[in-house]
Formats: structure tokens, sequence, C-alpha cells
């Protein structure tokens, strides 16, 4: 077997048979080296949903309330936890923004750690402050998260039945026409956007410009920002006309490295739509996924990148 077809079944990738193409139709022979990249890297997409922390493991997420928020399995929780997960795991207080881990009844059960040592009480910093606080049992982890001005605890199980479940992914073949290089025109100065998410509030992202391309014999324009100010890539939140039909309805996520002139000079940059990807809402109810802005809601539909979830 070829170097590519072992990394295509070892990475449980599936391919819409109605639209199987040959990769040398798509690529060539002097692109051997690009498809073979673009399916380790959907390999490598596959592997990190299905890890034991990864997507597939979401199984919950509970908004705190302000005071004493009790964490276990047991029916006298104000958090309930499902799944394989002790009577009475942690109280976390709440006390304006200030969060507080707190030993239940009894003290913490055995094999319950706090960012790798045995849990102890103190206070634990949500996902926007480093490093953040992990809590974790023999098969769970917990993470606060702060949304707006709520805070909500996320938890993963390595044994949900999402992830034991997992049959693959379903990708569009190749296609490299859908690879294109697009304009880099940057905002003077930049801006920050103002990013909707799944679960009703908003996100202040700062966005420093905007790609310009063809497509399908129209121009387009899309909008990324960056995850955090510090970032060294490009994330692009977009829906095209293929979420009516084939892939997943809310948007996909496009991640690419910044033009050849940085941020804020004009240049270019490649968009490579055969990467784009689910967001973790495809795969969970209990994400808290951005959504696109308005110039990121395209009338043109973009047949490549990861389809619609089945499970």
């Amino acid at each position: 077997m070829s170097s590519l077809g072992a990394v295509w079944l070892a990475g449980l990738l599936v391919v819409a048979p109605a639209l199987m193409v040959g990769p040398a139709s798509l690529f060539g022979q002097s692109s051997a080296a690009a498809m073979d990249d673009l399916m380790r890297w959907r390999v490598e997409r596959a592997r990190q949903l299905s890890a034991p922390d990864g997507w597939l493991t979401l199984v919950g997420l509970d908004w705190l309330k302000p005071g004493v928020n009790s964490v276990g399995a047991a029916a006298d929780n104000s958090l309930r936890l499902k799944g394989h997960a002790p009577e009475h795991l942690a109280v976390i207080d709440l006390e304006g923004s200030q969060l507080k881990l707190v030993a239940p009844k009894g003290g913490f059960p055995a094999f319950t750690y706090l960012n790798g040592k045995p849990a102890a009480e103190g206070p634990l910093n949500p996902d926007d402050v480093k490093p953040t606080s992990l809590l974790t049992t023999e098969n769970l982890s917990l993470v606060l998260l702060h949304r707006g001005d709520r805070y909500a605890l996320r938890i993963k199980d390595a044994q949900a039945a999402t992830r034991t479940s997992f049959k693959g992914l379903r990708w569009y073949p190749p296609n490299m026409s859908y690879r294109v290089t697009a304009k880099w025109i940057p905002f003077t100065p930049p801006h920050t956007e103002k990013i909707p998410t799944a679960i009703g509030t908003t996100l202040d992202m700062p966005a420093p410009g905007l790609a310009e391309f063809t497509l399908e014999g129209k121009t387009v324009q899309l909008e990324p920002v960056l995850e955090d100010p510090s970032s060294k890539e490009l994330f692009f939140i977009l829906r095209d006309a293929t979420s009516k039909t084939t892939t997943y309805e809310a948007s996909r996520f496009l991640y690419t490295a910044f033009p050849d002139h940085g941020l804020d000079q004009p240049g270019s940059l490649v968009l490579d739509f055969n990467r784009l990807q689910n967001p973790p809402c495809a795969y969970t109810p209990y994400a808290t996924c951005p959504l696109p802005p308005y110039v990121n809601r395209l009338a043109v539909g973009i047949p490549a990148g990861e389809m619609r979830y089945t499970r």
C-alpha cells in the first residue's frame, strides 16, 4: 500500500462516494506531496477530535450560580455529573469574578487532581486566565469557561459514547481549484469585530483585514479574526451555500498562515478550502462556538473540506 493509502485508512477518512475522483486528475503527479500533506492533516484532525480530551468527549456545559456550586453524580449536587463520576467531586465557590475550589464533605475523592497535582482547596482560573485550571478524575476533565459576565463548567468524559463509537469524518475529495491565492487588504487601523456565538453571547475579536479572491467568476471577500492578540495564524469563520445540503448548517472554520508581507501591509495569502473544518458544535451540543460575521455568509457554494458530521 502507498503512504497515501496508509494515511487515508489510518485516519478513518470517508469521502462521499458520489463525489469520488481519482487523485491524479486533481493534483497530478507533481502534486503527490501536496496530496500526502493534506491527507496527513485530515488524519491528524480525526485523531485530535477522538483523543481522550478531544471535542468528542464533551458531555456537559453547566452554568454556575453565585455562591456555592456542588459538583458530582449524586442527586443532591447543584451541578450533576453524568456517567462514571464520583458522588461528590468538588465544590466551586463563585463570588463576583473570583472562583475557588473547595473540598466536598468527606474530602476530595481519590485520583482527583488539579493541574496534575492532588486536588487542594484554592483559587481557580477560567479559560481566559493563564494557566487555566484543569480538574481531573480517572476519566473526567473539567474546565471553567468565562463567557460575557457568566461562568460555566465544561465537562469532558474520555469514556463518552460519542468518542468510543466514533467512525470517522466525511470529506469532499481534494480539489485544487478550491486552493486559491487571495489578495490581502489590511484594515488601517485594524478594528475589533463583534462575533456572535451559538449561546447568544458576543465575542470581541481583533480583525486585521480582508482576503479577496475570485470563485466561480465572482469576487469574494472574507474577513478573518485573531483568536487572541498573540495568534500566529488567521481564523476564518464562514458559511457558504453548501450549508443547506452537505455541510454543517451554522459554519465552518479555516485557519491560514499570515499574509506574505504581514498583517499591516498589502500582500497575498493562500486559502486552502480543502482544509475547511467543522466547529465543535457540529459534534456536541455543549460547545460555545462563534458564528460567522455577516460578510462571511456567502451565497456561493464551496464544496470542499469537511462535510456534515454523521454519527
